[in-house]
């Protein structure tokens, strides 16, 4: 029996210690969730099937959890098995029976939480597969505006931030109205989303994606093929402020996100705590990057950090007003 715990573990990185956090009761529908999307996520990345093969499997994707047809789940495990170089993504390929039949067991409204965050991480894929050229085609494409960004982040990042809101409201009774609770959530998550943009920019470049609209990179005398070059990273720091700024200021939300969760929900404020705090270490890292578009060198906050975060949270689990004053510290706001 493949152990969806260990896959959850060994592609989920940092993730997986607030997964652990999280009470029982929730944890199984988180993972299942993350599971799902990480499938979707590889579907959309092989470079083994052309860009039209992966919008057609990523639009049949949903269609596939809520009425698994065997032939199709084993068509599609065939078409990707051998697209990834990590052995447990690998067999996270080979088990999407497994994780259909654990999202089969779930009540109805667990699972329909969760095909609503899919969905949205779907349409996500498919704006990267129809809008960006394919990886091998050498060829460099941006979004037009801002909005289109905005967009993106609401469904990659902000939606799941939904869903993880959905996920403890079905749990706990939270001190404001769900509907505040929940844009709180996709507040934060749209955060957590822009700091992966900014993090993987070399990266996501040299395979043709640009995130940053061109209508901004226009404004500072750039286009997106400008930054596949070091020399440009000066002139890229207006753009680069200006979406840290924005990231800063979704991630305030965290301080009433935070709040909201009841303090004898320690699982639960834990689980959410770590991101936040280390989403604003990433920021902070990312401002004093002084050469963003460095393809040999990616921004992350080191092992220390994330441990010294760890170690640091029980302390401040049970008072709003240390957590709001750590984290407004790291965001450089007074509160």
């Amino acid at each position: 029996m493949t152990d969806l715990n260990l896959l959850l573990k060994h592609t989920s990185r940092s993730l997986y210690l607030s997964a652990r956090c999280l009470p029982r009761a929730v944890r199984a529908s988180f993972s299942i969730a993350y599971l799902l999307c990480r499938y979707a996520d590889s579907i959309a990345d092989t470079a083994l099937l052309a860009p039209e093969r992966r919008i057609y499997w990523i639009r049949q994707f949903a269609v596939m959890i809520t009425h698994p047809d065997t032939q199709q789940q084993q068509q599609l495990v065939r078409e990707i098995s051998g697209s990834s170089s990590n052995i447990y993504e690998e067999k996270l390929l080979r088990n999407l029976p497994a994780c259909l039949q654990a999202f089969a067991q779930l009540s109805a409204p667990q699972q329909h939480t969760i095909l609503e965050v899919v969905k949205a991480v779907c349409q996500g894929m498919e704006i990267d597969l129809t809008t960006f050229p394919a990886e091998n085609s050498h060829e460099l494409a941006a979004f037009q505006t801002e909005e289109e960004l905005q967009t993106y982040c609401h469904l990659m990042g902000g939606e799941p931030g939904v869903f993880w809101s959905k996920l403890i409201c079905s749990h706990v009774s939270v001190n404001t109205a769900e509907e505040n609770f929940l844009s709180f959530g996709r507040d934060v998550g749209d955060s957590l989303q822009i700091v992966n943009i900014l993090r993987d920019l070399p990266r996501d470049l040299r395979i043709g994606r640009c995130y940053f609209p061109a209508a901004q990179l226009e404004q500072y005398g750039l286009h997106a093929e400008d930054l596949l070059e070091q020399i440009n990273s000066p002139r890229f720091e207006p753009i680069k402020a200006y979406w840290i700024n924005w990231a800063r200021q979704k991630l305030t939300s965290s301080i009433s996100y935070f709040a909201a969760i009841p303090k004898t929900q320690l699982r639960h404020r834990t689980a959410v705590a770590w991101p936040m705090l280390w989403a604003a270490d990433t920021l902070n890292k990312l401002e004093k990057e002084s050469n963003l578009l460095d393809s040999a060198h990616k921004v992350k906050i080191p092992r220390s950090r994330i441990y010294f975060t760890m170690c640091l949270t029980p302390f401040v689990l049970v008072s709003n007003t240390l957590f709001n004053t750590w984290l407004c510290h790291k965001l450089h706001i007074s509160r």
